[in-house]
């Protein structure tokens, strides 16, 4: 069964990253969208390493920017589910849906500012028990969130 949600990462830092979400996305069978600017170029080795010999499978679309992507794509603002550590809502409540769009930020900026207020009713976080940890991983995070949206679905 083909799935329709996809996984959006704005402005990835690391490669590794990159590469085992983009892992992830060919196990589910979905769309990875990539939003510039990168940390990176996309032909790095690091992230083909990460990707194993599977990132030739990859549906892969890049934009160019934020704008881009909203111009060309034409998401309804309702399919957009952020995923950041100040979400106010737990991904558990996410209101997961076909056509969906998993968006995730950068490692160490995550969003820009502006996302904060215009996203915040839309913006949800993994859960975090401990005082010593600031955030987790981004692709342990977009794969847990990517399983969460396929359990809902």
């Amino acid at each position: 069964m083909p799935n329709n949600f996809k996984v959006v990462l704005f402005a990835p830092e690391i490669p590794g990253n990159t590469g085992s979400i983009g892992r992830t996305c060919v196990a589910l069978d979905l769309e990875l969208i990539l939003i510039k600017p990168y940390g990176f170029e996309i032909d790095e080795k690091a992230v083909r390493r990460a990707g194993l010999d599977y990132w030739k499978h990859v549906q892969l679309r890049e934009f160019e920017s934020w704008e881009d992507f909203l111009m060309r794509e034409k998401p309804a603002k309702k399919k957009l589910i952020f995923f950041e550590n100040y979400g106010r809502n737990i991904h558990y409540d996410a209101p997961y849906q076909r056509d969906c769009y998993l968006i995730f930020g950068g490692e160490t900026r995550g969003f820009p500012y502006e996302f904060e207020s215009e996203y915040v009713d839309q913006t949800y976080r993994l859960p975090m028990f401990s005082q010593h940890i600031r955030s987790l991983n981004l692709s342990n995070v977009a794969t847990t969130v990517a399983y969460e949206c396929l359990r809902h679905l």
